[in-house]
């Protein structure tokens, strides 16, 4: 009696590492959040008396641990020092981690259903300009030159 051990064909060995490789890496890729130098705050009301005293808007990013959209943003959007540049000298800054128990009166004050969103307010909050959703490059550089 002849054994027959079937042979797995190379194709197939390579299709699952190369499979697994890529897995591996996207999964990476959309976790991995690089340091940027920008200055974040996450109190509104201390942002507010900076954005008064210095005649500039405030920037509002909502984002969240899990999400991956944002991460990506941060590493495509907000590492990038022609972005820094333009943050610095425009607005002031406010990140707002939606799942902190303290920020749930300014998630509900703004409506916000999804992660990232980024809002333009004035110094008093009045909305002068949002989007939902992750930003590019050009189309944040946009909305952030827009502003006064």
């Amino acid at each position: 009696m002849k054994k027959s051990k079937k042979k797995t064909q190379p194709f197939w060995s390579f299709f699952w590492l190369t499979f697994l490789v890529l897995s591996l890496w996207y999964a990476w890729y959309s976790f991995y959040a690089p340091s940027n130098d920008i200055t974040w705050t996450d109190n509104i009301e201390s942002a507010q008396k900076l954005a008064n005293n210095s005649d500039k808007n405030i920037m509002v990013f909502f984002t969240a641990e899990w999400c991956s959209p944002c991460r990506i943003m941060k590493r495509q959007v907000f590492a990038d020092s022609e972005v820094k540049k333009a943050i610095d000298s425009k607005v002031v800054q406010v990140e707002i981690n939606i799942d902190d128990p303290n920020a749930e009166s300014l998630v509900k004050q703004y409506n916000i259903g999804a992660t990232p969103t980024t809002i333009f307010i004035n110094p008093e909050g009045k909305v002068i300009d949002y989007y939902v959703g992750k930003v590019g490059k050009t189309k944040f550089l946009e909305m952030l030159l827009s502003q006064k």
